[in-house]
């Protein structure tokens, strides 16, 4: 069973240590998974921190999400997911991804029953004490091996970014920006704070949220339409010129018609009178 203790930090669920994992045979781990809690007490999160925190947690993740299905690659991505590695207390990082897995709905991920850690993590920091985001969490990530840790901090707007330097690390090493942008290893995109927002990029494309597609697929489509509604009026404009010259031609037509009538009975009766006078 996940392992419960009277005090302190201990007090939390904890899942088993990877000794204890493999010494269990698949219905006792399948107990011990069951077991863990999928969320987590007020008195492991940080306060809540309203719209900024959750705006921008929400819309980055609806930006990962839409552009891995694009991809159509398996990438797992959660937020406030509660995380068990084994022997640790657990957490529930705003932000986590996970690549090449299945992307089934999950209420935790304890680590040895799905054969992996995580491999990216960003908190969303807005106000209170940056301690548990800048250091502690730092400190953490980077002990049980997550190899990318991205902080936005939204009360100044920038980011900091850390990175495992080669696997097995148990230390960051600090991420310095190129051009005003942050590069993810391991998700392949870059990250800019632009403003109010946190953009996302891959190559020289900016990754639009759901809202935003829809937005820029209706300005799209009305555009489509504008040039069909134009084309219909010019081709409309075209027949109307057609059947006007249509009927011009034929007026000239039935005129030069009965010019010709006329002519014959004029030549006609000329020609009788100048039978007449001989």
């Amino acid at each position: 069973m996940g392992r419960h203790t009277n005090e302190g930090e201990d007090a939390f669920p904890r899942a088993p240590t990877q000794e204890e994992w493999e010494a269990m045979g698949p219905e006792e781990r399948a107990r011990v998974v069951e077991s863990l809690p999928g969320e987590v007490t007020w008195d492991e999160m940080a306060m809540p921190e309203g719209d900024r925190h959750f705006q921008a947690k929400v819309r980055t993740l609806d930006v990962l999400r839409g552009y891995f299905r694009h991809q159509r690659r398996k990438v797992y991505l959660g937020a406030e997911l509660p995380v068990y590695y084994p022997g640790e207390r657990r957490f529930a990082p705003d932000l986590l991804a996970v690549l090449e897995v299945e992307q089934h709905a999950r209420d935790k991920w304890v680590v040895s029953h799905e054969g992996r850690g995580l491999d990216w993590v960003m908190e969303v920091h807005v106000g209170g004490d940056r301690k548990k985001d800048a250091e502690y969490n730092v400190e953490r990530y980077a002990r049980v091996g997550i190899p990318e840790y991205f902080i936005y901090d939204r009360s100044r707007q920038r980011l900091e970014v850390y990175r495992l330097p080669e696997p097995g690390a148990k230390q960051y090493e600090r991420v310095d920006a190129k051009q005003g942008r942050y590069t993810s290893e391991v998700l392949g995109l870059e990250f800019e704070v632009v403003g109010e927002e946190l953009q996302l990029w891959a190559g020289n494309a900016l990754l639009l949220e759901s809202a935003e597609l829809v937005v820029r697929l209706q300005e799209k489509l009305e555009a489509v339409q504008r040039r069909a509604d134009e084309e219909a009026r010019r081709l409309a404009e075209e027949t109307q010129r057609r059947e006007e010259e249509a009927r011009r031609r034929e007026e000239e037509a039935r005129r030069r018609e009965e010019v010709e009538r006329r002519l014959a009975q004029l030549q006609a009766e000329l020609d009788r009178l100048q039978h007449r006078g001989k």
